[in-house]
């Protein structure tokens, strides 16, 4: 059943994903001048924590209030190295846009926590504290109300939780900002979630953040299904299933006698480059229906051998998001304190910066084998998702539109380190986990199977082409950003 989308200000169009109808709101540079009556009663957004989302979200907010009586204003941990970073982008303690954390958070009627997940966790009790009654908690992912669930704990009752979800990391919501200054509608589409409305004034400041942050369309969700979905789909093909992917079959295709340069063009640039634009303009079937009849026969062996191994680890990994072992992980590893490890410095990804550097786009393959292992693998986080409940808005968005529209674009430019190292904590320690299960999974299980001839589950493949998602990704394409995120130096 559609979540129902009241709002006092917007313009809200229905669409049928999959059989279901879904709310959407519109965004666009056009609505700019909304945004006070949408944002009624804040005189004050604090901006909570300079790390992926705050950065972009700080600058946004600023650029599309300009001209209102609403301040923005970044506040971070004393003595933090973010000060002169954050002081760089115009918000100083002399024009009053920056400062201490929690007096922020105490004289803000808007408050974005955008701190990491381990810090929201541990210092919840002291954060909710500083809130005045009646604001409005701002959250960009669901993570804290994951955590409160393991320790028995609430939001407080006398302010508003609201939630604004950028399906993309902070650099393309800002990335994708900037360019659309001059073509209205760019921007990364977000969801939003009402987890409490005090004043019924909620769904409204959600909406007006998310367009301010400049989405150019605005899905509904729940807090719950929210963090369900992103902490599950960051660890699966958003981040460390596409690792796992491209070192798996970066190592097949030299054993198989393929030179370094070009196993790594077959595996890594062909997903990041043309298997994402194909999927992005096009959707995942059209991916398979470009492929001559050779392609097609190997795009299906590979899809019906890497279904089932690569639906084995997601399955896994959704059930330890719901019983909060993921949650309690991430916090672990904030406590332990460790730095994160690099994991850009094998010989595949020093191959890799050199094929980047010789790079002609237009022949870059589509490796049908790659195209295969890949789909199938989004296909799987797709039914695992769709079993679990969640609307096709959110699915494809955390299992298909991101991956193409804002991730992979990244790891294009720079390699993985670049792609994931520009997210979130919680993203970064679920990809460094998970990614070695995916590519152990599919060389385990998938490539052997092929290899010793084992006969394979063709159903898996027609389930494939009858899919529900491929109608659902036509409608959502049609709601994608009005220009592709540019990366280039």
């Amino acid at each position: 059943m559609a979540l129902e989308l009241f709002t006092r200000v917007f313009d809200v169009e229905k669409i049928r994903l999959s059989g279901t109808e879904e709310f959407i709101v519109r965004g666009g540079r056009d609505l700019f001048e909304k945004l006070p009556q949408a944002l009624e009663g804040i005189r004050q957004i604090g901006v909570i924590g300079w790390g992926s989302q705050g950065p972009a979200q700080a600058l946004n907010l600023r650029e599309s209030l300009q001209g209102s009586s609403i301040t923005v204003k970044v506040g971070l941990r004393e003595g933090s190295g973010s000060m002169d970073e954050a002081r760089a982008a115009g918000f100083t303690e002399e024009n009053g846009t920056l400062g201490e954390m929690y007096s922020v958070i105490s004289e803000s009627d808007l408050v974005l926590l955008l701190i990491s997940d381990a810090a929201q966790a541990e210092n919840h009790e002291r954060i909710f504290d500083a809130l005045k009654p009646g604001a409005t908690l701002g959250l960009s992912h669901g993570f804290l109300l994951g955590y409160l669930k393991t320790v028995g704990a609430a939001f407080p009752p006398n302010v508003n939780v609201i939630a604004v979800c950028p399906k993309g990391m902070g650099p393309s919501v800002r990335r994708l900002y900037e360019q659309g200054r001059e073509v209205n509608g760019a921007g990364i589409n977000a969801s939003i979630a009402i987890q409490q409305d005090i004043n019924d004034k909620a769904t409204d400041l959600a909406l007006g953040w998310s367009i301010a942050l400049g989405a150019p369309f605005t899905f509904q969700t729940t807090l719950d299904k929210e963090y369900l979905s992103d902490i599950y789909g960051e660890r699966g093909i958003l981040l460390g299933a596409v690792h796992g992917i491209v070192e798996s079959l970066y190592r097949r295709y030299v054993s198989q006698g393929l030179s370094e340069e070009d196993a790594f063009d077959h595996s890594c640039e062909s997903i990041t480059g043309p298997i994402s634009r194909c999927i992005s303009h096009h959707g995942i079937l059209r991916l398979y229906e470009v492929l001559d009849d050779d392609g097609k026969a190997e795009f299906r062996k590979a899809y019906c051998a890497a279904y089932k191994p690569a639906m084995e680890i997601l399955l896994e990994i959704y059930d330890d998001v719901a019983n909060g072992n993921e949650i309690r992980s991430v916090y672990a590893a904030h406590k332990r304190g460790f730095p994160i490890g690099e994991i850009d410095g094998t010989r595949m990804w020093e191959v890799g910066k050199a094929v980047r550097a010789r790079r002609v786009e237009e022949e870059i393959p589509i490796n049908a084998f790659t195209a295969g292992v890949y789909c199938a693998t989004m296909i799987a986080q797709v039914d695992i998702l769709a079993d679990k409940g969640h609307t096709y808005s959110e699915i494809c968005n955390e299992s298909v539109i991101e991956c193409v529209d804002s991730l992979n674009p990244y790891m294009h430019f720079k390699g993985v380190s670049h792609m994931i190292d520009n997210c979130s904590t919680t993203a970064r320690l679920g990809a460094r986990k998970w990614a070695p299960r995916f590519d152990y999974n599919l060389t385990q299980q998938a490539y052997v199977a092929i290899d010793t001839g084992e006969a394979l589950d063709d159903s898996v493949f027609d389930r494939f082409l009858a899919h529900e998602v491929h109608d659902s990704l036509a409608t959502c394409a049609e709601l994608r950003p009005s220009v592709d995120i540019s990366l280039a130096e």
